[in-house]
């Protein structure tokens, strides 16, 4: 990079237009004298003013890459080497789009320095959010000197919302699963007793629905509807088992799952609708005997509630379970891998869609069910994520909101409260080389001493043997 030998001999401050010139010829830019001198009259002041970005956009609008670096290296030369007291006149000279004056530990002689404030949102580590990696000897997240160290002009690294501790936490995750596994009993219990409850259809009809009463029924609809959920837990278990951060992701599937159907319950418990379809054969069915209820909710829990496992129930309408299973998946499995993959994301939305077509062509459900289940998981999942990536826990622990989420969110600030950001999608093997390696060496090294052992029980039989023939 050209540098030149003889600068004029005043302050940058009260250069002319001429001395610009000669600037620029001494470094070789003669060309560019003409634009910035004649027809844009930079001195100067104005001269310490130019950014790279000016060079770029109109009115100057360089073409050669090269000269663009030339003239903003040789710039912050230029900035370096300017000796101001005026703290106005560093104020003024610091003010251009996107930079601020940054304090200096060298008193008011010290050089001039600049940093940039840059926005950022993040989404997913694929598209933006993330950080660039650390300098060695520098701190995570403060200001990182550019390459021009001469030059000290310093930029600050975009904010990411990234979390920073990630703790898997295994067991909370187990308290996550124990949690589902409990929802989910009490979910097939409570379905034995609004079977119970089911309206006669004789006396209560189908009720009109828009799309029921358009739609005609399709008998295998139903179990095509299970065969896509299927398929979509498939791709999710996968992704669990690929993800780094597998342990965290799973304790919110299950916490976020066992919530919802929670809610279902409930909602089914309160208002019982009658059969949406006339080619179902719903009537109460009593148990008699509460062991005799409990072994038909064992039923159920085991068949997952499943038409293809056999098990078909009756009044538990209000809401789609099978939409909500179809819905989380789908959110899930887009939330927690790259933003790249269009085509898994376009392929999870197209099953989750036909999925619940399937639900209202099977008229298993009236449309509002399927509807509020929806809405339910779809709402539930945003707000938990909104809250847990812009660190509602973490961020504010004695604010007022931080503790309404603790009341009306206890379940997520208990799974939540040592994560204080998004959770980057990272995926790695389950388990590394490294450990297949140690499991290896502990199997062999197992079956050794079990041999060991067992030769030297042999031999102490043996000497025994010995000493009664003697």
């Amino acid at each position: 990079m050209p540098s030149p030998a003889h600068l004029p001999p005043s302050p940058v401050l009260t250069w002319t237009t001429s001395e610009v010139r000669s600037w620029l010829t001494q470094l070789g830019m003669a060309r560019y004298a003409r634009l910035l001198c004649d027809q844009h009259r930079v001195d100067g002041p104005a001269l310490l003013m130019l950014q790279e970005e000016d060079f770029r956009q109109p009115p100057l609008r360089l073409d050669v890459l090269g000269d663009i670096k030339h003239l903003a290296y040789h710039l912050s030369a230029l900035r370096y080497d300017l000796q101001c007291s005026d703290l106005k006149v560093k104020y003024c000279l610091a003010q251009s789009p996107g930079s601020v004056l940054a304090p200096t530990s060298a008193g008011d002689s010290s050089p001039l320095v600049r940093t940039h404030s840059l926005a950022s949102t993040s989404s997913d580590d694929s598209s933006y959010g993330r950080e660039p990696p650390t300098q060695p000897g520098q701190l995570g997240g403060l200001a990182r000197p550019l390459v021009c160290t001469s030059c000290q002009a310093v930029i600050q690294i975009p904010k990411s919302n990234l979390a920073t501790k990630l703790n898997p936490e295994r067991w909370k995750t187990a308290v996550a699963i124990m949690y589902a596994l409990s929802v989910s009993w009490l979910t097939a219990l409570t379905m034995t007793v609004v079977h119970d409850r089911v309206p006669d259809m004789n006396k209560y009809p189908p009720l009109p629905d828009i799309i029921l009463d358009n739609v005609p029924h399709i008998p295998w609809a139903f179990e095509m509807t299970e065969v896509t959920g299927m398929t979509l837990l498939s791709i999710w278990l996968l992704v669990m088992l690929f993800h780094k951060h597998r342990f965290i992701i799973a304790r919110r599937f299950f916490s976020i799952a066992g919530t919802i159907f929670l809610l279902r319950c409930i909602t089914m418990l309160i208002t019982s609708l009658s059969v949406p379809g006339v080619h179902l054969d719903c009537k109460p069915r009593p148990y008699g005997t509460w062991a005799n209820r409990l072994y038909n909710a064992y039923i159920i829990w085991s068949g997952a509630g499943m038409s293809l496992q056999g098990v078909r129930t009756c009044g538990d309408y209000m809401f789609s379970g099978h939409t909500v299973s179809l819905t989380l998946l789908n959110f899930f499995i887009t939330e927690y891998t790259s933003r790249r993959i269009y085509f898994l994301h376009t392929f999870t939305w197209v099953l989750s869609c036909f999925g619940v077509f399937f639900i209202l062509a099977a008229h298993e459900h009236y449309s509002i069910d399927v509807f509020v289940a929806f809405y339910i998981s779809s709402r539930l999942f945003l707000y938990y994520h909104t809250l847990v990536n812009n660190r509602a826990v973490t961020k504010y622990q004695e604010s007022f909101d931080a503790k309404r989420t603790w009341f009306y969110f206890p379940l997520f600030s208990f799974f939540e409260q040592n994560i204080d950001g998004r959770i980057p999608n990272e995926f790695q093997l389950p388990l590394s080389p490294e450990d297949v390696k140690n499991g290896c060496q502990w199997i062999v090294n197992l079956y050794q001493s079990t041999l060991k052992a067992v030769g030297s029980n042999r031999e102490v039989e043996k000497q025994e043997r010995k000493k009664k023939r003697r």
